[in-house]
């Protein structure tokens, strides 16, 4: 199957009216590479993969595929096959028959056709359902038959929007693990557009978390995690969300919330004092009962205990105002629950905690593993030492 490198130059779009969905992007995507486009909803994300497609014209920019300038060719001249969140099969017709209709639509010479539905078909687990109408099929299956119609055309990029969105989460797990085996036996260039951090983190080979029309961040997941270049990627990328909080930073001294930590020089940036933005990762934390002694400690007074199996996550808030990254999240809930003078923390523990909910609890905290961000820009200072390990 061909493959195709994709770059895009400056693109942009504006609406009617002067809405900028697409704000001077510049990309570029490998040839074979799976790239999640992922952010809230409102940030340009399918805009532009439907741009790439010639569903959406460009205002400005450049885009081209395999080395060719793409930016004034209709759909059916970028040889690019897209997959939608609605599957948009054809009730009346079979599985085959939907499988193979695009091809019939380019009289592709019928052995050649009948050909390339098989081996989808096989590729896909579908041997057994060809014969089938999307009626009579779940909504993984059908999902499926999506995806084998757009392989069967055998293009030089998928470009895929949100496909997963109306499955049920645990088809949806399952379904990632098919997408990245498929694309791990295709290698077929692949641009994949959703708001679910957690499918861009476990499906990409990178990520662009994009932000009001802009990209943000293009980096691995684990690189993303581990380095968020500002408040608001740190904000989106995690599962449970960064903590994060306003604090003093003197003399080897964090202060935040009535804290007081000592942090070591050398796990600071250069030149970092005063005002600053902190932010902590919930596997930060620890039970105190459970973790290294010589870590520093803090008394916090539990909210919520949520028991997850392999994991427990603890909810207790600070005296402190919650930092504002706006579109970080789909929903700013946590200035509904508790208000505008306190913030919510999320610390990841052992399952074998004593934590419960009304009663206190102290917690160890390894200030080596800190984020440090700008308050006034929300960049993170260069620099900032945080081996992190991302756990989606």
């Amino acid at each position: 199957m061909p493959v195709a490198g994709i770059v895009l130059e400056r693109v942009s779009k504006v609406f009617t009216g002067g809405v900028v969905a697409v704000d001077d992007i510049s990309l570029e995507v490998e040839s074979g590479e799976f790239l999640v486009l992922v952010g809230p909803s409102g940030c340009g994300k399918s805009t532009l993969l439907r741009m790439i497609a010639g569903l959406e014209d460009a205002t400005g920019g450049t885009i081209s595929i395999d080395g060719r300038d793409v930016t004034e060719l209709p759909p059916r001249s970028r040889d690019v096959a897209m997959v939608f969140q609605s599957y948009a099969l054809y009730p009346h017709m079979s599985v085959r028959e939907n499988l193979g209709y695009g091809l019939k639509v380019r009289k592709t010479p019928k052995k050649e056709a009948a050909q390339r539905v098989e081996r989808a078909a096989k590729l896909l687990g579908l041997e057994d359902m060809l014969d089938r109408k999307p009626a009579a099929l779940s909504g993984g299956q059908r999902q499926r038959v999506a995806m084998g119609r757009a392989i069967v055309r055998e293009p030089k990029a998928f470009l895929m929007d949100e496909p997963l969105s109306n499955l049920d989460a645990k088809l949806r797990v399952s379904m990632r693990a098919s997408l990245a085996s498929l694309h791990s036996r295709l290698r077929t260039t692949t641009i994949y557009v959703t708001h679910d951090q957690v499918e861009a983190m476990t499906l990409g080979q990178r990520v662009a978390v994009l932000r009001d029309g802009r990209v943000q961040q293009v980096d691995t997941p684990q690189a993303l995690y581990a380095r968020p270049t500002n408040l608001f990627v740190a904000a989106f990328i995690g599962s449970p969300a960064m903590n994060l909080v306003e604090a003093d930073l003197s003399d080897g001294v964090l202060t935040f919330a009535g804290f007081t930590l000592p942090v070591a020089p050398h796990t600071v940036p250069e030149g970092v004092h005063g005002r600053v933005v902190v932010g902590i990762r919930p596997e930060t934390f620890e039970d105190a009962a459970f973790a290294d002694p010589s870590l520093p400690q803090v008394d916090v007074d539990v909210e919520v205990v949520e028991e997850l199996g392999a994991e427990t996550h603890v909810i207790f808030s600070l005296d402190a105002v919650p930092v504002d990254v706006s579109g970080a999240r789909e929903a700013d809930e946590e200035e509904v629950i508790i208000g505008e003078s306190r913030t919510l923390f999320t610390a990841r523990v052992v399952p074998s905690t004593t934590a419960r909910p009304g009663a206190p609890l102290r917690l160890a905290v390894d200030p080596s593993r800190f984020h440090y961000f700008d308050p006034e820009t929300g960049a993170r200072f260069a620099g900032t030492m945080a081996p992190t390990l991302a756990r989606a």
